[in-house]
């Protein structure tokens, strides 16, 4: 646990929410078979365990949010995942209830909001490189989904910048959940340090900044 603990130091680290918002994830999701993957594999509360561990330790929690206008501009529907989140849209225009951080992970105003009205992942057409160099930010944990397309960017543009990257693998999901499974013990593994959301929560308690 020692190296985790030395890779996860809250100095440098930020935990990293993807797309875990009311109209995605929560509630309100327009794509039910993920926000159903998410509740009953328990990763909201996997998620929500890494933020408020992470909070307690003195880490940021960046929420990376998708959204879009009400008039949908700069917004392009360029491949087939788009075109076809581009039908329940409305469920994260901003504004409204569904673009909002789950509740779940209690939201903190020391959080930061990352949100991007077009593509896949967090790190393209974001100042989030930027904010997290800012703060001195080297290592990210990634949360989140789905493992499919979205965490999976996100691992890959992470480590493409030059970040160390951890992802607790009970706080991620993709559908189906066998193949978010191969996915992680096959390209993610390869990528970033796989731990677990206890484990990082165990390393974090004994931080010597808490």
């Amino acid at each position: 646990m020692a190296e985790l603990a030395e890779l996860v130091d809250p100095r440098h680290t930020a935990v990293l929410t993807m797309e875990l918002q009311r109209g995605v994830s929560g509630d309100l999701a327009a794509m039910q078979a993920l926000a159903e993957e998410l509740r009953t594999s328990g990763v909201i509360d996997a998620v929500a365990l890494t933020c408020r561990s992470a909070r307690a330790a003195g880490a940021r929690v960046v929420h990376c949010r998708a959204v879009v206008r009400p008039d949908r501009a700069g917004r392009l529907n360029n491949c087939r995942i788009l075109a076809a989140s581009a039908k329940g849209a409305d469920a994260i225009e901003l504004g409204t209830p569904g673009a909002d951080v789950m509740p779940e992970l209690e939201p903190s105003p020391d959080d930061i909001d990352m949100p991007r009205l077009h593509g896949l992942t967090p790190f393209t057409g974001t100042s989030l490189d930027r904010v997290l160099r800012n703060m001195g930010v080297s290592t990210v944990v990634a949360t989140g989904n789905s493992v499919n397309i979205g965490v999976l960017g996100l691992v890959l543009s992470a480590v493409d910048l030059g970040y160390q990257v951890v992802v607790p693998r009970d706080a991620v999901a993709g559908v189906p959940s066998s193949y978010a499974e191969a996915v992680l013990d096959n390209t993610v593994s390869l990528l970033a340090t796989l731990t677990t959301s206890a484990q990082l929560a165990e390393v974090w308690a004994g931080s010597p900044d808490r």
